[in-house]
């Protein structure tokens, strides 16, 4: 590949990843729901569960939960890369782009880009609204620092498993089948309560899901007090498999989804 080439794909896909934002700021309201929705997960889970649940160990159950809403937000953007990817597709945009002379990355580059930001944007203000109720960085910035890229790297992963939905699918409309699969895996996980009140089959389902991982170890990285893992061998490895995880899907969807896009319209 050379040097040209490279170029050539980098430019067209910032070109791509700037017809994403342009579409956000014509509609700014449908970013604001989107940047409030983690808000009111923060807000509701902090405020209208946070007296009711106990913490393993003690401490806050805000602290506790926050961690968790940050990596439930990642999982749950799956369903906004599919739902951009699949009315793409429905609407003959991706046979379109297809049919210039771009690069053929450029289209998948230029969604993954732009969702990555939408994302930091959903950190930083779900970072805002924790530190409102009283959630707190322990360990120092570094330590936060590492966290929030475990977060985004788990998002990078799932960015490449909306991507390929999106280009399977029938249409958006079939975003309710994605939010079936999603919603699940956000909810039985380390993210809302401790595994180890779970029922032991339940909860080892719960250790191994790859969003527990990337919880227990910004909790790790956080300092958060509350924070206790579990016995079995991958909650005690938090930290690796935070990482171990995302590449692992990574590996699998991205050849998924360039060969799909690559078959359309064939």
């Amino acid at each position: 590949m050379s040097v040209q080439t490279v170029r050539w794909a980098v430019a067209d896909g910032r070109t791509l990843t700037g017809r994403a934002l342009t579409h956000w700021a014509r509609r700014p309201g449908e970013v604001a729901a989107a940047l409030l929705f983690p808000v009111m997960l923060v807000l509701m889970m902090g405020y209208l569960f946070g007296g009711q649940m106990d913490v393993p160990g003690g401490g806050s159950y805000r602290e506790f939960i926050v961690p968790g809403v940050f990596a439930m937000t990642m999982v749950f953007g799956v369903e906004t890369t599919f739902a951009a990817v699949a009315g793409d597709a429905a609407k003959g945009v991706t046979d379109r782009f297809r049919a210039m002379p771009m690069a053929a990355s450029a289209v998948v580059v230029g969604r993954a880009t732009a969702d990555m930001l939408h994302s930091v944007a959903a950190l930083a203000v779900m970072a805002v609204c924790g530190a409102l109720i009283g959630w707190r960085v322990h360990d120092g910035a570094a330590g936060a620092a590492a966290a929030f890229g475990l977060l985004l790297l788990l998002r990078l992963s799932l960015v490449w498993v909306g991507i390929y939905l999106g280009l399977v699918a029938k249409g958006p409309e079939s975003v309710v089948v994605v939010q079936t699969l999603v919603w699940p895996i956000g909810f039985l996980s380390s993210a809302v309560i401790a595994p180890s009140t779970m029922p032991g089959w339940l909860g080892a389902i719960a250790e191994w899901n790859p969003m527990s991982a990337t919880v227990t170890a910004c909790r790790e990285l956080f300092g958060d007090p509350s924070h206790t893992a579990g016995t079995s061998w991958v909650a005690q490895h938090g930290v690796l498999m935070a990482v171990v995880w995302p590449l692992v899907i990574a590996a699998v969807f991205i050849p998924l989804s360039v060969r799909r896009y690559r078959a359309m319209g064939g």
